[in-house]
């Protein structure tokens, strides 16, 4: 067998076995957090099923024709099958919210227990100009710099508490907030009214622990159908393709990002903060959300880096129907 063809299967194996992973933990999701973390990756299926097609058409006039083009049958069909599963990102309907519709800018932000900067991110919540902003893994330390840089003058209004670890997570709001409720999941999370619309922030368990994600995600499913939110904002430690988004999705919480057609927007590993042999890793997956119910209208979302901190912000302009 020639170098050349050795060289051409192994490239072949080196796309078309990983998006057949990613397919299989996509349809099955096995139940081992090592699995769950894999179903993150889904959207990269595109690019290994449509490398993988390439590689194999042009071997299909080579040698082996037969076995490459049932290959790339195979391949055309995990691309067909993962650009279905993306499509929502970046197609579909969102009817637009009246002329002269009350909006509502809300950012959520994961500041690292501890790492984050506190003052970098009031700042950024002040240039956004929110109304609402959701932060998770704060420390006494970091609401203390945020106190300094002017939190209570920008949202005087608050719930919750700074914590440990993945405890603390604390709402910061322009308008007045309702009695809070705390959802009985792992790390701290709340529910509450803001003006008309009730509210959950968010913090699920990560799926290093699998079976105290799975139960953290129904406690959050089922807070948000008993008081029919309006909005589930936070680190959800998951993507649109686990199945727990998929039944928030069914209860009719749809990604603010989604909804505006405005696709992939990873939020972790934010750039800089992680390294494997001595190179950045980009931002691979978008864990943090802010999912809206059927009142309202999602008008645009974006990103931002927050010093320190291992996710990007989000921001979503809304708006009430």
């Amino acid at each position: 067998m020639r170098v050349r063809t050795v060289v051409f299967w192994c490239a072949v194996l080196i796309v078309l076995l990983p998006g057949l992973l990613l397919t299989f933990t996509r349809l099955t999701e096995p139940a081992g957090g090592r699995w769950i973390r894999i179903v993150s990756f889904t959207p990269f299926g595109m690019f290994l099923y449509l490398t993988a097609v390439v590689l194999l058409m042009v071997g299909a006039f080579r040698s082996r024709r037969v076995v490459a083009g049932a290959l790339a049958l195979v391949a055309a069909f995990g691309l067909a099958l993962h650009v279905w599963w993306f499509a929502p990102m970046v197609t579909g309907d969102n009817p637009p919210p009246p002329a002269g519709a009350e909006t509502l800018r809300v950012m959520t932000a994961n500041v690292f227990h501890g790492e984050g900067d506190g003052i970098a991110l009031v700042e950024a919540a002040a240039g956004e100009d929110v109304d609402l902003l959701v932060v998770e893994e704060i420390v006494d330390s970091q609401l203390a710099a945020m106190e300094s840089a002017g939190i209570d003058e920008l949202l005087p209004h608050r719930v919750g508490s700074p914590g440990n670890a993945g405890e603390g997570t604390m709402v910061f709001s322009r308008q007045p907030l309702g009695e809070p409720i705390r959802l009985d999941t792992t790390w701290d999370g709340w529910e509450m009214t803001m003006g008309d619309l009730t509210l959950l922030a968010v913090h699920p368990k990560a799926p290093t622990a699998p079976e105290g994600w799975r139960a953290d995600h129904a406690k959050i499913l089922a807070a948000a159908e008993a008081s029919d939110a309006d909005l589930v904002i936070g680190d959800l430690n998951a993507t649109v393709d686990h199945e727990p988004m998929r039944r928030l999705g069914d209860a009719g919480y749809r990604s603010a990002t989604e909804l505006a057609n405005e696709g992939w927007q990873p939020t972790w590993p934010a750039y800089g903060v992680m390294h494997v042999a001595g190179f950045e890793v980009p931002r691979l997956v978008q864990i943090d959300h802010v999912l809206v119910g059927p009142r309202l209208a999602a008008l645009g979302t974006h990103t931002l880096t927050i010093p320190g901190s291992d996710h990007r912000a989000l921001v979503a302009e809304l708006a009430v129907k």
